[in-house]
């Protein structure tokens, strides 16, 4: 059985290759699930899909540098922006694909910590539309 340990996950937003700041992503989908039992199903639950959503969890080291980490998500607070995400960051095929689609900039906690912790920064954003898997 394949076993794989993560060391250099690709993660970027609206075009910009964040992985240097990244030390945590997540993608995770999900799709509704609606009852559609009825008394022909015999005592047994029938269940069918319908909305699709997902969520993009993302841990950085913070940066606020210029043109680093804080001045480059400052701007996209509120906006809607493409996503690609990549379980290792070379090139993307069968044995490495790539995960892309848009999320809503909902939140940017410039300041997070306590007394020695370094400077990080947790965040979650929910998609917008399809998230597609690609191979090529």
């Amino acid at each position: 059985m394949p076993k794989m340990v993560l060391t250099a996950e690709y993660v970027a937003l609206n075009g910009t290759d964040l992985s240097d700041y990244c030390r945590k992503a997540e993608l995770s989908t999900e799709v509704e699930e609606k009852d559609v039992t009825t008394y022909a199903s015999n005592g047994w639950k029938e269940l069918l899909g319908g909305i699709k959503s997902g969520e993009l969890g993302l841990e950085f080291l913070q940066d606020v540098a210029a043109s680093a980490l804080d001045s480059i998500m400052w701007p996209l607070f509120g906006t809607v922006v493409t996503f690609e995400v990549r379980l290792d960051n070379s090139a993307v095929g069968t044995s490495n694909p790539k995960y892309t689609g848009s999320v809503l900039i909902k939140s940017w906690n410039p300041i997070e910590g306590s007394v020695g912790d370094e400077a990080k920064v947790s965040v979650s954003y929910p998609t917008s539309g399809a998230v597609t898997r690609a191979t090529a």
